[in-house]
Order: C-alpha cells, then sequence, then structure tokens
C-alpha cells in the first residue's frame, strides 16, 4: 500500500470537472479525500454527489470549504479557474505552509482560451509558488489532461501527464498521485518549465477544435509500457 493512503488529499476548488475527476478517482483508489469550495455546504453537496457516482469505497469523500479542507490535508489540490487563482491562494497561505501543493490551474484568458497567454511571471504555477513563499512545494501537474475526460471517472484515460516541479519528492507524489487516478506521469523538469505545460493545454484545445476532437491529450513515445 502506498504511503499516500495514510495522508489525507484536499482539492480545493473541486466542484468543477476537473476537482470532481480526480476526486473520484483518488476516492475509488482507497484515498482520504476532501472536497473543498468557497461554501462549506457546497462542497458537502459536491462530495455526497461523488459518493453516489462512485460508489462504496473504502473512504467516502467528504466536502467542506477551501480553508478547513486545506488546514485539515496533507497534501492540497488546486483545480480553480485561473480567473479565481490567486485571489483563492489569498486566504490560504498559512494553511498551505509546509505541504504540497498540486496546481492544476492553466491560464486560459476567454474568450481566446485557444491562445497560449501566459502570465508575467511566466506561468500560473509560478505565481502560486511566488505568492506562497518556499514553505510550499508547488508543483504544476494535470493541465495536460482533458477536463472533459477527466471528470468522467469512467472514461479510460489514454493520455500522459507532464510534471514540473522544485522538489523532486513532491513530483514523486504527484506523479504516485496520478498513477492512482490512472494515468502514466512524467517529471518534466523544474517549475520553470510549467509555462509550457499550461501552454500545451491551450494548444490541445485548439486542436480539439479545429480537428473536431474531443479532448486532444499528448502521450510520450518511445516509452516502456508495462
Amino acid at each position: 500500500m502506498s504511503e499516500l493512503h495514510n495522508q489525507t488529499i484536499a482539492i480545493l476548488g473541486g466542484t468543477g470537472a476537473e476537482g470532481a475527476g480526480l476526486a473520484m478517482r483518488w476516492a475509488r483508489a482507497g484515498l482520504r479525500v476532501i472536497v473543498g469550495s468557497r461554501l462549506a455546504d457546497k462542497g458537502a453537496a459536491a462530495a455526497a454527489a461523488y459518493n453516489e457516482r462512485i460508489g462504496a469505497v473504502a473512504h467516502p469523500l467528504s466536502g467542506t470549504d477551501n480553508l478547513s479542507a486545506a488546514q485539515a490535508a496533507d497534501i492540497a489540490v488546486l483545480t480553480v479557474p485561473y480567473a479565481a487563482h490567486l485571489a483563492t491562494l489569498g486566504g490560504l497561505k498559512d494553511a498551505l505552509q509546509g505541504k504540497i501543493l498540486l496546481d492544476v490551474t492553466v491560464p486560459l484568458v476567454p474568450p481566446r482560451v485557444s491562445v497560449v497567454q501566459l502570465p508575467a511571471a511566466g506561468s500560473a504555477c509560478l505565481e502560486a509558488q511566488n505568492f506562497l513563499g518556499e514553505g510550499v512545494q508547488v508543483v504544476a501537474a494535470f493541465q495536460d489532461i482533458s477536463a472533459e475526460h477527466l471528470g468522467d471517472p469512467d472514461h479510460d484515460l489514454d493520455c500522459d501527464v507532464l510534471v514540473a516541479g522544485n522538489s523532486r519528492e513532491a513530483k514523486q507524489v504527484a506523479i504516485e498521485l496520478a498513477h492512482l487516478a490512472g494515468l502514466d506521469a512524467f517529471d518534466a523538469g523544474p517549475l520553470a518549465n510549467a509555462g509550457v505545460i499550461e501552454g500545451m493545454a491551450a494548444v490541445l484545445i485548439g486542436i480539439s477544435i479545429r480537428h473536431k476532437i474531443k479532448g486532444a491529450g499528448i502521450r510520450l513515445t518511445g516509452v516502456p509500457r508495462g
């Protein structure tokens, strides 16, 4: 059994498709997961709906507000739209100190969501790291996975996850979490590389639109698969 089975995962802003999909996949894998939302009752309602969807699991999902979820967690996962990115982190800075934060945020700027538009810091993840400080280990992960496909816990994901971060140990946690969600994941280098991963999400959206593909993703070649 993985060490992650002894830890608690908080999905902050976990009521969207990405957060829902990760929550349900990890709960099925036997992890303890808290669904966070801006309002505690909304988080609790989302958790109840996810539990009904996946049926009996070792640790049913619970839900609360983002701050309470972050305080209770060993590992946090941020799955909010870019417009709410720093605003959400603003109230969680103290609660996240000493923890790993997997940031799934993609800096999409409507209506041109298929155009790469990275922030001045270079990426949303670097913005998060700069804001939270070195007491939090920010890792970029899951940006290149279709939110629609990720949000369906029964969908067989045939994409690979690229993981970037400055801590090898924190990246390994993200890679293991990806495996528990049914995905292969690969170390893509330091957090400075997160902008490439985040930009890839916009590129994939554009490919999906132009070629009428439902949730285009990426798959690494030349990798031995077990």
